[in-house]
């Protein structure tokens, strides 16, 4: 079973967006897909009990910050939300039950050396295992200097980039919904689902 971690110490980056597309995207391809949230804000925990019963089932998974277990074993593929400021013994336990981490990271330059450490620990996770790691640019436009700074910073540690997200309205709506990019007509949102074409390769891997 994969299970996907989307972390990142820092708060306000799009933790729980990610988290809550990589679950839709899953369950669009008719997987039993569970997701947890060990933040306290429970973000993820909402859009779960906000999803419209007409949409393709997303379980939860049980979990709390104090308690990390595994998924149960009936899901076939699990997504894991996780707290900003994540790091010591909860860190590692989630890495322990990792196979990919997705890293939110804004183009800035504060948002990108505070979390400098961090993506330095996951770039020395990866080289001692098989865990695959990758960071996705927020709410940036791929064509800027930021983006290319942030490309030239993240590349320097080893990690791919796997996309860039544009800062758009439609992310809010659909959460409001309950919903992800994978639950509507893809004509709605085309732009952005070209966005993620990288994202679900890497995802399907």
């Amino acid at each position: 079973m994969p299970i996907v971690v989307v972390a990142n110490p820092k708060g306000g980056v799009g933790k729980s967006t990610l988290s809550t597309n990589v679950a839709g995207y899953f369950a669009r391809q008719g997987h039993h897909v569970v997701l947890g949230d060990i933040d306290r804000q429970q973000s993820a925990g909402l859009w779960l009990q906000l999803r419209p019963a007409a949409a393709r089932t997303v379980h939860s998974w049980e979990i709390s910050n104090d308690l990390i277990v595994r998924p149960p074993k009936e899901a076939t593929h699990a997504v894991l939300d996780t707290p900003a400021g994540l790091h010591g013994w909860r860190f590692k336990d989630v890495l322990k039950l990792a196979d990919k981490v997705i890293v939110p990271l804004q183009p800035s330059i504060f948002d990108i050396y505070a979390t400098r450490a961090f993506l330095d620990e996951l770039a020395e996770t990866r080289r001692a295992s098989k865990l695959d790691v990758g960071i996705v640019g927020m709410r940036v436009d791929p064509r800027t200097i930021a983006a290319d700074k942030l490309a030239e910073f993240v590349g320097g540690l080893g990690l791919p980039v796997l996309g860039h997200l544009r800062d758009t309205q439609n992310y809010i709506h659909l959460a409001a919904r309950g919903l992800s990019l994978f639950d509507v007509a893809p004509g709605r949102v085309e732009k952005d689902l070209q966005q993620w074409q990288g994202i679900c390769d890497w995802l399907d891997r």
